[in-house]
């Protein structure tokens, strides 16, 4: 019985999301701060005028005393994805939303709102809060897909997501897979987003919640793609169109940015940009080569400062690539040992306190520890995969003495992580979650323990 109840609300979420054909994808809501929140969406070619009409809904008579505001950008191109900010708004408050296109309401099956974040400093304890995170979406397409079975899996994952509450939701890379049919012109690129962006069983799950994204590989350009790929810029472009991060690196340059939620901080890193191509030799007669970048020195400064003048008690770094786990014989910082030592040696020096890295790319999740003489121990959350190929360890990987006990997981999943407690006494934890919502495994860590 509940495997045909799941079967009907699959069917339901691709049948009943029948918007107009001049809207290919969204509406969500995303970088949802204090008083200003973006709205995103993407329509055809043909569509004259966009606008979002909003109100508070903690407001009686607030229907009759709507926002609108008019999308000002150029349309009528091939692709036609769209920002439209709202400003003014009131902290801590949740808002209805609709979306006007050439004059026309559109309806959804599904709820368009976003709730603007509290204003807690110093008037009242951190909120507690949770958010959903993961890697790897593949979505079929026979056409250009490689032969033999498809490699995208179980897609319902995100539909047990939207309906996993939760106030926001981190893309860990690998967003969308290009292929070789899209990585060698801009035009590609483009158009594997907006696909992928206009599955209709995404469109739910992007309406639920704010979202944030970093780029690996797939995402970015060809397979283990870096600094040297020639369409970076155009690549760059297509990110920063198809999502609401609230930057893009410096001078044009990259993706990293940042962002917080109540008292923990978020450094969404770049791990493609500047990155060098993995089979540059990682030592030179046995000294690490400082012209093999993960980072890049740029962005590398960039996050050194972030994290200094961070006094979150849980500093979160996000990037596509595992970072500690030294039996990872695939991509790995520390094959980038350069970089991989600076930013150790830098978080010992200067006694940073409360980091954690969140990364994806492996397609399996799992949690590395990786101790330290005389200082907490550091850990790298590995959430994947979402949709792709399951990959399952092996080798040295097997029993890894580095992995924190019952945190493999070897199937599809996502991850729930939450923070709670008082001052002082902050507590992170992690749930992996199964595409039925069921809970694989379960892992935490109290405040204290990556303090000292």
């Amino acid at each position: 019985m509940r495997k045909l109840s799941t079967i009907i609300l699959l069917l339901l979420s691709l049948t009943t999301y029948s918007q107009s054909p001049n809207l290919i994808s969204g509406p969500w809501a995303g970088n949802v701060e204090l008083r200003t929140a973006s709205i995103w969406l993407e329509v055809s070619s043909a569509v004259k005028n966009v606008a979002v009409s909003y109100f508070p809904m903690n407001e009686l008579s607030s229907k009759d005393n709507r926002t609108t505001v008019k999308y000002k950008g150029e349309l009528g191109k091939s692709f036609n994805p769209i920002k439209i900010e709202l400003n003014g708004l009131e902290f801590g408050t949740t808002y209805k939303y609709d979306v006007l296109i050439d004059g026309k309401k559109e309806s959804f099956p599904f709820e368009t709102k976003f709730t603007t974040k509290d204003l807690w400093q110093w008037r009242k304890p951190a909120p507690d809060f949770s958010f959903l995170t993961g890697s790897c979406a593949y979505f079929n397409e026979p056409k250009f897909d490689r032969p033999g079975k498809s490699y995208g899996g179980d897609s319902s994952i995100f539909e047990t997501m939207a309906n996993t509450k939760s106030d926001f939701h981190i893309w860990l890379g690998d967003n969308w897979y290009t292929r070789e049919v899209d990585y060698s012109s801009a035009w590609g690129l483009n158009y594997r987003a907006s696909h992928d962006r206009a599955t209709p069983i995404l469109q739910k799950f992007m309406a639920s919640m704010p979202h944030y994204a970093i780029w690996d590989d797939h995402d970015y350009g060809p397979n283990d793609a870096g600094a040297h790929y020639l369409l970076k810029e155009k690549t760059r472009e297509v990110f920063n169109n198809y999502w609401l991060n609230p930057t893009a690196g410096e001078d044009n340059k990259g993706i990293y940015s940042q962002f917080s939620y109540g008292d923990v901080d978020f450094f969404l890193t770049d791990d493609r940009y500047f990155r060098s191509d993995p089979n540059q030799p990682d030592s030179i007669n046995g000294i690490p080569n400082t012209e093999k970048k993960y980072f890049g020195t740029q962005q590398m400064q960039w996050l050194q400062n972030a994290l200094l003048f961070s006094k979150a008690p849980f500093k979160i770094i996000v990037t596509g690539s595992q970072v500690l786990n030294p039996n990872n014989k695939y991509e790995c910082m520390q094959e980038y040992s350069f970089e991989y030592n600076q930013l150790l040696n830098f978080l010992t020096i200067k006694q940073i306190k409360g980091v954690l890295f969140l990364t994806g790319d492996r397609h399996h999740s799992e949690i590395i520890k990786y101790n330290r003489e005389n200082l907490y121990p550091l850990y790298d959350i590995t959430v994947s995969p979402y949709t792709s190929g399951v990959s399952k360890v092996n080798g040295v990987e097997l029993n890894n003495p580095f992995r924190e006990p019952n945190t493999l997981i070897e199937a599809q999943n996502f991850a729930k992580i939450s923070f709670s407690g008082k001052k002082n006494e902050r507590v992170m934890k992690v749930t992996f979650i199964g595409i039925k919502g069921e809970t694989l495994a379960e892992w935490s860590i109290d405040e204290k323990e990556i303090r000292n």
